[in-house]
């Protein structure tokens, strides 16, 4: 902490600095440090090593993920993060990268994606992204949990019962420097979408933590609660946060071929994504309660295939009105369970190995694979992704451009974290799960 951020902090009347992380299971923790102390803030705060071995329902560290109660890791401020909290006066945030023995700490999330940055840019890319998140906003009433409102899509009267919130919401994030793009009411009684601007890869994972937390706080201070659970509602659409990519070289974008058609380095980027989706969805639909999510006919992307403007397909290239189209790739098989720097990182891993294999990217798909029959679906290279979180680990553990990607330490620890949920909540019903996992992400 250099002496003007030291002075900037004092003058804004800042009592705690949160140093924030986010977990193998999703969840955004941090600890605070009191103004009294700032002077020693550059060198962070400790954390237990097996902190990052903590699974989702539980403080109890998961069997096998080579952590245990010996071992400590420093989390230190990245000050580029600085963000003072409109929501909670007197408190500041900083994002935290692990670090042992002065070098990068190798269970690191953060860490994990900016390495996966350097292995891009040492392709001479570079990639940006956002991360498209849907909500619920709900209240409890005498035991249960109720939408905010029973308003259908894009219901003009769903902006005006919940344009209190909204305004709030979108005046907090405004002040911490995330731009926001569009904002209206998803399908689901209460569910809403405030979609945001793309920006440098870290940084778009940064955003998405931003996110996260102001939405949670600012409906808290409305008497709601939001939650980015994946399905709250058996007979309401689930909630997805799709990851938008596109790939830049020169400051250029290259996505696009400027005929209309992706690029071929994108198309073997976007070859890579699809060869290892099925792996990749232990990073990006990592909870049980993610599967109840991604169902055919749902404009979920259940199957293996991309498209454009298909929504039902897994990866959709979406069009622009106007040149030049297309600017980006989206990933829909993405959901709140997912750590984004995790899933971000993952996906531009499986891109990455698309490019250095060369991989070839099949035709895109005009309809509905879930209309098509067995057979059609197979002579087009399309068939049904993971539909449980057990199939996913599964595929991640035996997928060696990921878990290599990851490095062995990380991989370890996350597949037990994983292992760890799906021992715990494989035999609950929809209602355990949210009570779970209502208030984690």
């Amino acid at each position: 902490m250099n002496d003007d951020i030291l002075r900037s902090l004092q003058a804004d009347q800042i009592r705690f600095l949160r140093v924030v992380w986010c977990d193998n299971a999703n969840v955004i923790r941090g600890k605070a440090i009191h103004r009294d102390a700032f002077g020693g803030a550059q060198e962070g705060v400790g954390l237990s090593a097996a902190q990052q071995a903590i699974p989702v329902m539980a403080d109890a560290v998961a069997p096998g993920s080579g952590l245990g109660p010996v071992g400590e890791v420093w989390l230190v401020p990245d000050w580029a993060t600085l963000q003072r909290l409109p929501y909670a006066p007197g408190h500041a945030r900083v994002m935290g990268d692990m670090v042992r023995a002065g070098e990068p700490w190798p269970w690191c999330g953060r860490q994990f994606l900016k390495r996966m940055i350097g292995q891009a840019a040492g392709l001479g890319l570079e990639i940006k992204a956002a991360f498209e998140p849907e909500f619920y906003l709900l209240r409890h009433e005498n035991g249960q949990i109720l939408p905010a409102d029973t308003t259908v899509f894009a219901a003009s009267l769903a902006m005006d019962l919940q344009h209190g919130v909204i305004n709030a919401i979108a005046d907090a994030l405004s002040a911490q420097g995330v731009l926001i793009e569009q904002y209206y009411p998803e399908s689901g009684p209460g569910q809403q979408e405030i979609s945001v601007c793309y920006t440098d890869a870290l940084a778009a994972a940064d955003q998405h933590i931003i996110y996260r937390e102001t939405v949670r706080a600012v409906a808290r201070q409305h008497g709601l609660v939001a939650s980015f659970v994946p399905k709250v509602f058996e007979a309401a659409a689930g909630s997805g946060c799709h990851l938008h990519l596109s790939l830049w070289r020169d400051g250029g974008n290259i996505t696009g071929n400027g005929s209309g058609a992706l690029s071929s380095t994108t198309q073997a980027f976007t070859a890579g994504l699809l060869t290892h989706l099925p792996a990749l969805m232990a990073l990006t639909a990592p909870s049980t309660n993610s599967y109840r999510r991604l169902q055919p006919h749902f404009w979920s992307g259940a199957f293996r295939a991309w498209g454009y403007d298909n929504r039902e397909a897994a990866i959709r290239v979406p069009s622009n009105p106007a040149p030049p189209s297309p600017t980006h790739i989206e990933l829909k098989t993405v959901d709140g369970a997912a750590n984004p720097y995790l899933a971000l990182g993952g996906a531009i891993a499986a891109g990455l190995d698309g490019l250095q294999q060369n991989l070839p990217l099949p035709e895109p798909i005009d309809c509905d694979p879930g209309t098509l029959s067995e057979a059609e679906r197979s002579a087009r290279q399309i068939d049904r992704l993971p539909t449980d979180l057990k199939t996913a680990i599964h595929a991640l553990r035996q997928n060696l451009p990921l878990t290599q990607a990851l490095g062995e330490p990380l991989a370890q620890t996350y597949l037990a974290v994983r292992q760890a949920e799906w021992d715990a909540m494989k035999d609950l019903d929809l209602e355990g799960e949210v009570r779970m996992l209502l208030e984690r992400y």
